[in-house]
């Protein structure tokens, strides 16, 4: 059974992803930080890791770019995941005894039209599944939970009000990571990469331009902490044949003064 490093507790979104990727057939190791899913996979603690990257709403995660680069682990597949917030509550509680509403602040924010429209106390906590752990294993009749329909299932609570996060299109992209080991999938039709320019005038437009006949589906840029006002650029490129990205890879190289992939892989889309 793989182990997979999540950040978060088991019933959060995270572990939603982990389940759509690699099945049901899981041993989850729960991490307080992204960080700490890179180490546990980089040493071993884990066989592969899940982290989010971006939001369709939120955008990207900038600090996990760095994760990526700092901790040198492969990207080796991606999972799209809607995010649904659900209200839930012990079994034998109504939507009339609820007094405060417990979650991560974050998943508040999204359910920020359905939640003023009562007048409950609402409550922070580090994590939605934690949230419904909290309510179940302390019996709190007065207090609600937000969280995914995973954590209702694993800590027996009702699901009283499904979905009531405000925009109903709301994904979240998930990379998954394994120990680096160069392996390319024989499907793959994506990579993930980031390069450096000289920042001297139009570099990065002539490093864009070097690319032809394949896709530029992302372009992210992020600070490079010793180099004040200097970025890496991160890039994904998706493809429908190998060589095309082979031939653009080496093209870029040309356009650029560092380039590190980080993995090529499946699309999740």
């Amino acid at each position: 059974m793989q182990k997979i490093a999540i950040q978060g507790y088991e019933g959060c979104f995270h572990h939603i992803a982990a389940v759509d990727y690699f099945g049901r057939d899981i041993d989850i190791l729960p991490c307080d930080t992204f960080r700490e899913v890179a180490t546990a996979v980089k040493h071993g603690k884990a066989d592969m890791g899940l982290m989010a990257i971006e939001n369709s709403i939120a955008g990207s995660i900038i600090p996990n770019y760095s994760i990526l680069q700092d901790e040198n682990l492969q990207v080796a597949g991606e999972v799209y995941q809607p995010i649904k917030q659900n209200l839930m509550v012990l079994p034998d509680v109504e939507l009339e005894d609820i007094r405060e509403v417990e979650s991560h602040s974050m998943a508040l924010l999204q359910c920020v039209d359905y939640l003023d429209a009562h007048s409950w106390k609402l409550i922070e906590s580090e994590d939605t599944a934690l949230s419904a752990k909290h309510i179940a294993e302390k019996g709190l009749r007065h207090t609600a939970a937000i969280a995914s329909e995973l954590a209702a299932e694993m800590y027996g609570l009702k699901i009283i009000a499904p979905e009531i996060n405000t925009i109903k299109s709301n994904y979240t992209r998930f990379v998954v990571l394994k120990r680096y080991d160069h392996n390319i999938a024989t499907d793959a039709n994506k990579a993930s990469l980031y390069f450096k320019t000289n920042h001297e005038e139009g570099s990065l437009l002539k490093a864009l331009s070097c690319l032809n006949g394949i896709n530029l589906s992302k372009l992210q840029s992020y600070p490079i902490p010793s180099e004040p006002w200097h970025y890496l650029f991160h890039i994904d490129l998706e493809f429908s044949c190998l060589d095309d990205y082979i031939r653009n890879l080496n093209n870029l190289h040309e356009a650029t003064e560092e380039i590190h992939v980080y993995g090529v892989y499946r699309s999740g889309k």
